[in-house]
This record gives structure tokens, C-alpha cells and sequence, in this order.
């Protein structure tokens, strides 16, 4: 779940939405790209009443809980100071936007991330301008293989649905390139030679972007179990508040899965 609003919160009101979703029953809560360290919200505060709200939710749901932090920032050294902060926190997962912070900067962070056991969470901020010109951008497709190469252990992959949708095939060729050892060539879906990643270690695919619990069937049905779902809006614009938003995402994604295994419709 994507905090919303996502410019404008205090810390400590942040740090409460964050608790509301995650004791509602998410297991992980997010930082939008665009909340990095702004004067309502300086990152170390954020980072500080986010803690507060994992260990509290920890707690009292008895589950593992998570918030992907931006560590993204204008320097490596900052933006490794950042994820050491988050280590200390006790934090299990770290974010950065890729294509903004650079290949470098990510493979530094992953590097990082990997020695010292939290999961790196990718952004693609910035790769529509990249990617949706045809004539002489750079597909997805490529910006995907380029990252799994970099470094990382989740990444927005569109959604078919919902606001940030792709053509389905097309899609689910990108998704298969990430997470799969071994992709077959398949031009229908954007793959056009054979991939063997050999031991390169996988990247999960995630679903987010104006999504909601009406687009649980088709998101369980499309990504099946190794994919990450991601409700921003999705969540905390449910009617009743941010808890019962949580709580609507569980049950819908919960009943799908059954559903599935039961062989029903």
C-alpha cells in the first residue's frame, strides 16, 4: 500500500497511516516515489515514526510487517547513510528509484542490501519518458532485464488493469523475464530470443497503480503467486478509513486464493 496523500503529512501522521494499514491486516506499506526529504517531512523523521508503527503493528497482529523507505537521494554516500539509518531501525526493506538514482547507485544499494539482509524494493519512476516512445525509446522489456542484472528484489511492472495497465502479453513476457530461470523466445509476448538467466537470482514482478479490491480476480489470475499487489488508493480511500481499506484487500485477496485452490469461479 502507497501512503496517500502522498506529499503533505506530517511524519508522525504518516507514521499513523502507516499502522492503521498494516494493523488492518498488509504486510507491507510503501513510500511513494515522490517522498524522499521535504521541510513538512525530513526522512530521518519519517523513517523514525515509521519504526514506531512496524514494531507496534508487529505486535499486535503477530505477524512480520514492512515499509519499503525511499533511501533514493542525490549522492550514493546519502543514499547508503539512508539505508544504514533503516538497518539500525531494524527496518526489513529498503526502496530506490532506479532509473532516477541510476545503475550505479542501484547496483551500489543492492550490494548493500544483499551483505546485510533487507530487501531492496525498485521504483521505475521516470521510465514512461523512457519507454513509451517508440520511434527511439527503450522499452520496459530491456529496463527490466537491465535492472534484474542491477540488482533488486521487487519491481512496478504495470498491471493490465488499473491506471498504470499494459497489453496483457506483452506484460506477462517482462513479468517471465524477471522472475524465471529459463524463458523460452515468443514474440507474441515481446520475447524474442531464448533467456537462460542461469543462477542470476529473480525479481518479483509488482502490480500497482490504481488498483483496487474489484481487481483482485483478474490480479490473482494475471500474477499469480510470486508477485507482490500493491492497493495505494486502493486502500486508503475505503470509505470507512485506512484499517477497514486494509482489512477489504486481505479478505478480497484471501477469498480469490481459496476460490482458486478449490477449483471454483
Amino acid at each position: 500500500c502507497t501512503i496517500k496523500p502522498k506529499l503533505g503529512l506530517s511524519a508522525k501522521n504518516y507514521g499513523r497511516a502507516v499502522y492503521e494499514c498494516l494493523r488492518g491486516g498488509l504486510d507491507f506499506t510503501k513510500d511513494d516515489e515522490n517522498v524522499n526529504s521535504q521541510p513538512f517531512m525530513r526522512w530521518r523523521d519519517r523513517f523514525l515514526f515509521v519504526a514506531e508503527a512496524l514494531f507496534k503493528s508487529q505486535a499486535e497482529t503477530g505477524e512480520i510487517k514492512g515499509h519499503y523507505l525511499n533511501a533514493t537521494a542525490g549522492t550514493c554516500e546519502e543514499m547508503l547513510k539512508r539505508a544504514v539509518f533503516a538497518r539500525e531501525l531494524g527496518a526489513p526493506i529498503v526502496m530506490h528509484d532506479y532509473l532516477t538514482g541510476g545503475f550505479t547507485a542501484n547496483t551500489s544499494l543492492a550490494f548493500y542490501c544483499r551483505d546485510n539482509g533487507l530487501l531492496l524494493h525498485i521504483h521505475r519512476a521516470m521510465h514512461a519518458v523512457i519507454d513509451r516512445q517508440r520511434n527511439h525509446g527503450i522499452h520496459f522489456r530491456v529496463l527490466a532485464k537491465a535492472l534484474r542484472m542491477s540488482g533488486g528484489d521487487h519491481i512496478h511492472a504495470g498491471t493490465v488493469v488499473g491506471k498504470l495497465e499494459g497489453e496483457r502479453e506483452v506484460t506477462l513476457g517482462f513479468v517471465d523475464l524477471l522472475r524465471d530461470d529459463y524463458i523460452e523466445k515468443d514474440r507474441s509476448r515481446g520475447i524474442y530470443f531464448t533467456q537462460d538467466w542461469v543462477s542470476m537470482p529473480g525479481v518479483l514482478p509488482v502490480a500497482s497503480g490504481g488498483i483496487h479490491v474489484w481487481h483482485m480476480p483478474a490480479l490473482t489470475e494475471i500474477f499469480g503467486d510470486d508477485s507482490v499487489l500493491q492497493f495505494g488508493g486502493g486502500t486508503l480511500g475505503h470509505p470507512w478509513g485506512n484499517a477497514p481499506g486494509a482489512v477489504a484487500n486481505r479478505v478480497a485477496l484471501e477469498a480469490c486464493v481459496q476460490a482458486r485452490n478449490e477449483g471454483r469461479d
